[in-house]
């Protein structure tokens, strides 16, 4: 989780870590320096050590971003990068952490082993606390950075990579820190608009050192399907993502503690994987196309998709999965049941002679489920996916990704929240990022997010109850290619780097921030 971490030193040595420039070259990260970072270069002298004829004054909170929760002043010099400076593992799973934080800091690796002055040592502890919690204690001349997995010590290393790059010198003190959502997110589409390979590494340090813990791929939709496919190749778009290519997204996200979430929208939104199979497209009595929408009558349209599913529970290992089930275009019509007798038949073979056809959506939304359960994973669906009443509910354990109050039927959050269910905020007002601007959408804001925005404001400008808080598992912030040409790959880069920081401070501590806006924004320019 990288945050550009970049330090002008004494000495005149400086650290530059900001993210690198990534256009739609596409060049491969595996071209790019260790970490998408210039390493820093050591200054020529000792990292400074206590003097007992000085006196310190107390030191100052650090300045990161997301920031630090909790920081116990003390008196002393601080720690910084040093010529014969070390990172040292207390236990061999920390390796990767240690030898990523080394190369950023411009330190040696030096694997297992007693800490000594200048050296930064990670290590794991048997607390009982959150698996993201870390400890980062800065005494001796020595940093020492804890936690219970090690998840939180990467985290650690973050905000000991960034206080370093803002200000040169490591606070004295002690930093006890953990997140107050356990899923912080950035929504990539990539199904209307092909994203290199490249891009996708270069969000991925950027969403690390922000200490996002989750990328989700919206991968299939009318305009494209964009990952390599062996059960079903006639439906992969020509510009698409190879299973190599995943792989490495994947191995990528797994170093910076992120877990890749796919989607497969359905039973609408599957355009292009209709293009290639016509007979499953549902048609109303008319004969006239619903674009996107399967017909759920048919055996066959679950057989698709369900091939699709299997297939890629082997190439994605994360916990959770995304199964879209917004905008079926068969409930957006006047009346249903008259427009698609099909399904209004299916439905009541189905579930008997009171279902209509949002029942026979919501059991097609739970057979899905079923089967991504299946792989051991925790699936999610749009808010939109959810309908009241009926005769079919949604299974309990399917979390709701809350988007929007718009859709036909709409409810409140509160609705959700008061049986039981679980949300993820993608609140469309300050966390949707919709290419060209359609429908009256707007570029968001990182200072609107900063400023105005909490978790508990799911729809709208809103808040919900406290009392929900907890079954807000967190929020993301989504991008999404509707009119696909408006920007190029850097365009979104750029446009997406401010809301990504507010989103992430907010995610991390939703109470009032500490500092003002534009401070926060000078500090982001600082950090890179």
């Amino acid at each position: 989780m990288l945050v550009g971490a970049g330090v002008a030193v004494a000495a005149g040595a400086a650290l530059t870590v900001g993210l690198w420039p990534s256009g739609d070259s596409g060049a491969p990260s595996s071209q790019r320096p260790s970490g998408g970072r210039t390493a820093l270069a050591p200054t020529p002298s000792t990292s400074p050590t206590p003097s007992p004829s000085r006196t310190y004054p107390l030191s100052k909170t650090p300045r990161t971003i997301p920031a630090v929760r909790e920081h116990t002043p003390a008196r002393g010099p601080g720690w910084r990068p040093a010529k014969g400076g070390r990172v040292v593992v207390g236990d061999d799973a920390l390796a990767d952490e240690g030898r990523l934080l080394a190369g950023e800091l411009g330190l040696a690796y030096a694997g297992s082993g007693g800490a000594r002055a200048g050296d930064v040592e990670l290590g794991l502890t048997d607390e009982d606390a959150n698996a993201e919690s870390y400890t980062l204690a800065v005494k001796d001349g020595r940093v020492r950075i804890s936690g219970t997995a090690e998840a939180g010590v990467f985290y650690g290393t973050r905000t000991l990579k960034q206080e370093v790059h803002a200000g040169g010198t490591a606070s004295e003190g002690v930093v006890r820190d953990s997140p107050a959502k356990p899923q912080r997110g950035f929504m990539l589409d990539i199904a209307r608009k092909h994203f290199t390979a490249g891009w996708i590494e270069d969000r991925i340090r950027e969403l690390g050192d922000l200490k996002y813990n989750q990328l989700g791929l919206h991968f299939s939709d009318d305009q494209g399907f964009r990952i390599a496919s062996d059960s079903h190749p006639e439906v992969v778009s020509k510009q698409h993502l190879s299973k190599a290519e995943v792989r490495r997204i994947l191995a990528l996200a797994a170093s910076r503690h992120i877990t890749v979430v796919p989607e497969i929208d359905s039973p609408g939104h599957l355009g292009a994987v209709l293009d290639a199979h016509p007979d499953l497209q549902l048609r109303n009595t008319q004969g006239v196309v619903s674009r996107g929408s399967l017909d759920i009558s048919k055996p066959a349209s679950a057989k698709i998709v369900d091939d699709l599913l299997n297939e890629y529970a082997g190439l994605f290992p994360g916990r959770y999965w995304h199964l879209g089930a917004d905008e079926y275009r068969a409930l957006t019509v006047s009346n249903p049941a008259a427009s698609y007798p099909q399904l209004a038949a299916a439905a009541k073979d189905k579930y008997g002679s009171g279902a209509g056809i949002a029942d026979l959506a919501t059991g097609w939304l739970n057979d899905r489920a079923k089967v991504v359960r299946g792989h051991d994973r925790t699936p999610r669906a749009w808010n939109d996916g959810f309908f009241p009443g009926g005769t079919v509910q949604a299974d309990d354990d399917i979390q709701v990704a809350y988007w929007t109050g718009k859709e036909i039927g709409a409810r409140q959050p509160a609705e959700y929240l008061r049986a039981g269910r679980e949300i993820i905020n993608y609140n469309d007002e300050y966390l949707y990022y919709v290419l060209g601007q359609p429908n009256a959408f707007v570029y968001p804001t990182g200072q609107r997010i900063y400023e105005q925005w909490t978790p508990l404001v799911v729809r709208g400008t809103t808040p919900v109850s406290r009392e929900y808080d907890d079954q807000i598992l967190g929020g993301y912030f989504a991008v999404w290619c509707d009119l696909s040409a408006s920007q190029t790959q850097d365009q979104v880069a750029a446009g997406i780097r401010m809301p990504l920081r507010a989103l992430t401070q907010k995610l991390w501590d939703p109470r009032k921030p500490g500092m003002p806006w534009a401070e926060f924004k000078e500090l982001a320019g600082k950090l890179g």
